[in-house]
Formats: structure tokens, sequence, C-alpha cells
């Protein structure tokens, strides 16, 4: 087996789907463009995208050791890729339905098997907390390339124009160049095969079996919540930027990637905190920072004005502000999925992942539909006022999976969770 290979394959493959999966804020601004329709019937996209995840993630999340991990990421770029390669050909609301149908479904068997595969690639619970959180800041690295990568492809005299499509051909080509390096890369995964589970009655009974743990219960309510809060900002920042704060639909976008940039950085800087600091410390003052810098930043942004000469030298300062809440929500997610994941046996993590991924995606379709009702009724600011509440709550869900965390005698040394 080759590890370096293999790695570079799990970041290539996670990155690609970065860009799909958080382009749906980008899509979501462009299709009101472009079809002429609403909010709320663009904030299905989000409904495509998530609803499959956590369906494909319930059917074949324990099964997949028995296909294989490098498999079904195969399988995964295959479809995913196909879907790109119909946008251009075929562009329409529809086709965009489609297509995050196929990402969804595709995102749900790569998620799995990556984060099985890096349970197959480290030896304890210090490598695996370091490469949880490289992939993961990597991950933010594709959402940071997402926006410009887009933004590169729109017509910036005509927002409307749908030439924003040719960007998936693109996305098709690295499918298939990520494929041929998987196709010619072995990895050992003889140590996954043990959990027993080959049928969708017992990839069922397996996942109810670990929801019976109490840690397992906690950690599921911290991952949705969070995941909530990181859809609402990511999926709705570049329509705020531009309904709002009155910037030009490319320019929106671009900044809106500063959110991602932010919680790239914030996911190695974590690292180096966590050496020094208890993760259950750190991640208590992140959410309150985060709960800080929204107070502090929406009254800024409830006054801006159009102008004509605006730039990136004269933009608003909350078009800069607003995304620095990526620094701090950054360690939670990486953070909570490695306390939990190395405290379970190898066999059972995909079965583990499939309900991260399910609890994950429902918590981003939730969070996307009440921004999307709260910023048409309501205007943008309110919408993101309301991230105050999941907030609150994921400080009361942390104090109890730390509780919970410490009975099972699953708490990681800080330096565990360090990135490599």
């Amino acid at each position: 087996m080759n590890r370096f290979r293999m790695i570079a394959a799990l970041a290539l493959i996670y990155m690609i789907f970065a860009i799909l999966l958080n382009s749906v804020g980008t899509v979501i601004l462009q299709t009101i463009h472009t079809f002429g329709i609403d909010k709320p019937q663009a904030s299905l996209l989000e409904l495509f995208k998530d609803l499959p995840i956590a369906v494909t993630s319930f059917l074949v999340a324990s099964f997949l050791p028995m296909l294989g991990y490098r498999r079904a990421m195969m399988i995964a770029l295959a479809i995913v890729g196909c879907a790109c390669a119909l946008m251009p050909l075929y562009p329409s609301f529809h086709t965009t339905e489609l297509l995050f149908t196929c990402v969804g479904v595709a995102f749900a068997l790569t998620k799995v098997s990556v984060y099985s595969s890096i349970g197959l690639l480290t030896r304890d619970r210090a490598e695996h907390g370091r490469l949880t959180n490289t992939i993961e800041g990597l991950f933010m690295l594709g959402v940071l390339l997402s926006g410009w990568i887009f933004s590169a492809f729109i017509d910036h005299a005509d927002p409307a124009n749908p030439v924003w499509f040719r960007v998936y051909w693109l996305l098709a080509v690295l499918c298939v160049l990520v494929f041929v390096l998987l196709a010619g890369t072995r990895l050992d995964e003889s140590a996954a095969h043990g959990g027993g589970v080959q049928s969708l009655g017992g990839s069922a009974a397996a996942m109810f079996k670990l929801m019976l743990r109490p840690l397992v219960n906690v950690f599921l309510i911290s991952a949705f919540l969070y995941v909530l809060i990181e859809q609402s900002f990511g999926t709705w920042l570049p329509t705020f930027n531009n309904e709002i704060l009155h910037l030009p639909n490319a320019m929106s976008i671009q900044l809106a990637s500063i959110l991602a940039g932010c919680t790239a950085l914030g996911r190695i800087a974590a690292g180096q905190v966590l050496r020094r600091m208890p993760w259950h410390t750190l991640l208590n003052l992140c959410v309150i920072g985060m709960g800080v810098l929204v107070l502090l930043v929406l009254p800024l942004a409830q006054h801006t004005v159009a102008r004509p000469d605006i730039g990136w030298l004269n933009a608003p300062p909350a078009a800069y502000l607003l995304p620095l809440i990526g620094l701090l929500m950054a360690p939670i997610y990486p953070v909570i999925n490695s306390v939990a994941l190395s405290s379970l046996p190898k066999p059972l993590h995909a079965a583990m992942t499939g309900l991260i991924v399910i609890f994950s995606a429902l918590g981003g379709t939730l969070g996307s539909r009440i921004t999307a009702v709260v910023f048409a009724s309501f205007g943008g600011i309110h919408a993101f006022y309301f991230s105050l509440v999941p907030m609150s709550l994921v400080l009361v869900a942390l104090f109890f999976f730390k509780r919970e965390a410490d009975r099972a005698g699953a708490l990681p040394a800080p330096s565990d969770l360090a990135p490599e």
C-alpha cells in the first residue's frame, strides 16, 4: 500500500467535493439571476444536495467495507463527473437539481470512505487526529477555491448569462484525473472487515446500536447544530453580500470565499493551540467568540447603501469582518469527529461515519432552509442574527459531550488533535 499516494487521493477527492458542495451558495445566487426564481425555491438546491447524502449514508455506510472504500470513491467520481458534464450541455434549473442530487449521493460514498480510510492509514489516536484535521483543512481550501473558480466563469457585465455553466467542464476533468489516481493506488482494507454487516437491515442495526451509546448521541447533536450554523453562513453569505452589502455578483462570491480561507487557517492554527489548551475549553471559547462577532458586525451592515464605484478597497467593513467567523468555527467539527471516531473499533468507523454524514446533512438542510425563509421574510440581517440560537445550543451540547467522553474514557490528549 502506497500511503502517501492514498492520502493524496483522499485529499484531492475531498477537495473536489468541497468545491461542488460549497458551490451551492454561488449557484443559488446565479440561478436566482439566470432563471428568475425566488429564494425559497432556490434554497431547495440545499435539500437536493443534503437529502441524498443522508439517505445514501443510511443505506450503504455499514456495508461499504464489503464494496471497498477505494472502489466506492471511484464510483462516486464517475457519478459526479457525468453529472458535471450534463450541466453545460443542458443548462436549466432542473439539471442543477439533478447535479446536486448526484453530488449528494456521491459525497455520501466519499465521506464514509475517506473517514474510514483515515482509520486504516493511521496507527493511533494521535495520528488519527492529525490526519483528520489535515484532510478537513484541505477540504476548506477546496471551499476557498470554489468561490474563485466559479466567479472566473461569471459574466460580470451580465450575471444572468448562463456562460457560468462552463465551469463544470473543468470540474468533470478534475474528476477524471483523480479517478485515474485512485485506480492506480492500492489500499489495504483488511482491518475494516470484521463488522459482519452486509445487508440493509444489518446496516440500520449497526447504526441504531451505536446510537444507544450516550457519547454518540451527544456527539450527533453537537455535529447537527454545528453544521446548521456553518451552512447558514456558507450557503447564504454570497447572497448577503449581494443584497445587503450591495456588492456585484462576482465580488460577492469572491468575498464569501474568505469564510472558507479563514476556516482552513483556523483548523491549522487550532492544532497548535490544542497542544496547550483542553479541546473543550477551546471549543467553548470559539462558540462564544462567534456570537460576539455576529453581535458586533451585523449592525455595521444595516445601513449600507449601493455605490457605483464599489471595489475591493472601498467595500463595507462587514464584508471583510463577517467571514472571520470561519476562524472560530474551524476547530469544532474535526475535533468532535476525531474524539468520537477514535474511541470506536475500526470495523465500526463506517457505521459511525454514516451517522455523522446523516446528521450533518440534516443540519445543513435545516440551517439553509431556515436562513432562506427568514432572509426572504425579514431580510439578511435577521437571518444571520438567528444563528445565535443554535450557537447557544452548541454550548450546552459541548458540556454534555465532554462529560460523556470523560465517562467513556475516550478523551484524547490535546496533542492528539494537532494537524500534521
